[in-house]
């Protein structure tokens, strides 16, 4: 069984590779239905838009591959908002609804958008992605979307208001900021999620 990394089209995968690769893991980039269902452990990355992303999801087929899925998958990014039920972004698109809770534009009054840079993350309950790591830890954000406070948030960030940080619904996990580019911190995330 091997690590994989779910070909979304529109994501830098290489530095998401690298950092798995780094904790000592073999890790393939695919969209092989028969690979993802046979992984021991699945990332759904993701950067850019929602429309762009749910639309290669759709041409490989793969959202009935992630609902079959069984083992822990964790979405990062644009791929933790894709485990939700819609976006607000291009008017309204509906998403994979495994995350039964809508993302919306920040409201970020003055504050710049994107958000973009490091925040601190508040772990709002004992969970085993954040075994090891100091509560308000620093991560690195960039996005323009939000999923607000919601019954699956297991950690939070505060940019203006409160959305989630990070997210999780039985083996689906979500994290808004990118561990591969949040240093240490973000290494031993992603090492907390290979040893689930």
């Amino acid at each position: 069984m091997s690590i994989v990394i779910i070909n979304t089209g529109c994501a830098n995968l290489s530095s998401l590779k690298y950092a798995i690769q780094r904790l000592g893991y073999n890790v393939i980039i695919t969209s092989n239905h028969k690979n993802i269902l046979n992984a021991k452990k699945v990332f759904l990355p993701g950067v850019g838009t929602a429309f762009s992303a749910m639309k290669m999801l759709n041409q490989f087929k793969l959202k009935d591959v992630l609902y079959k899925y069984q083992q822990p998958v964790l979405g990062i990014c644009l791929g933790m908002q894709l485990l939700c039920s819609f976006s607000s972004e291009n008017n309204g698109i509906k998403m994979l609804d495994i995350i039964h809770a809508p993302v919306n534009i920040l409201k970020s009054n003055k504050f710049p958008l994107p958000h973009n840079g490091w925040n601190n993350v508040s772990v709002c309950d004992e969970n085993p992605l954040f075994i090891g790591i100091k509560n308000n830890s620093k991560f690195y954000f960039l996005h323009s979307y939000a999923l607000y406070e919601n019954d699956y948030m297991i950690a939070k960030t505060f940019y203006n208001v409160y959305f989630s940080a990070a997210v999780r619904k039985e083996n689906f996990f979500g994290v808004q900021f990118h561990p591969e580019k949040s240093g240490l911190v973000g290494l031993q995330l992603l090492k907390n999620f290979l040893e689930i």
